[in-house]
């Protein structure tokens, strides 16, 4: 049954990156909780050697969101390191990231902005397209998949 399901979730991996908790059926499971968060999630969840960040939307520090599009990706870049960083890993451990964007205009003002987070020679494989709303009037959510090797 388990094989059915891994391969099942094989074939939608590049819908739903199911693929990589397959091969680690067995592995421990380690959920990454902000205290006091209100929301209904966890940020960041461990499944053998790769941490799932949850998306990101652009808050500043002060939890708004703010205005246009640079500044919000900039805001949600660095909540998706310092996400990473509380579970244990850098933006280089990171290899795949998917984008929503409220408006696939904004496609290039997004990626001059996500550049800054990468070593040009350690760019995640990434998935991005337009969405017909986000969470709280976002402009960009961002979720990623890091490499967390066994210490």
């Amino acid at each position: 049954m388990r094989s059915s399901f891994c391969m099942a979730g094989a074939l939608l991996a590049g819908l739903l990156t199911v693929a990589p908790a397959c091969a680690q059926s067995n592995a421990p499971v380690t959920y990454y909780h902000d205290a006091g968060s209100k929301w209904p999630f966890s940020p960041a969840v461990r499944v053998g050697d790769v941490i799932y960040l949850s998306g990101q939307v652009g808050f500043d520090a002060n939890g708004h969101l703010p205005d246009g599009m640079e500044a919000q990706a900039r805001a949600a870049m660095n909540n998706v390191a310092a996400t990473a960083k509380r579970a244990g890993v850098g933006m280089d451990n990171v290899f795949k990231c998917t984008v929503m964007l409220s408006d696939m205009k904004q496609w290039p003002t997004f990626n001059k902005i996500y550049v800054e987070y990468f070593k040009p020679d350690r760019l995640p494989a990434r998935t991005a397209f337009g969405a017909n709303g986000l969470a709280l009037g976002a402009l960009l959510e961002i979720d990623c998949m890091a490499a967390a090797p066994a210490k």
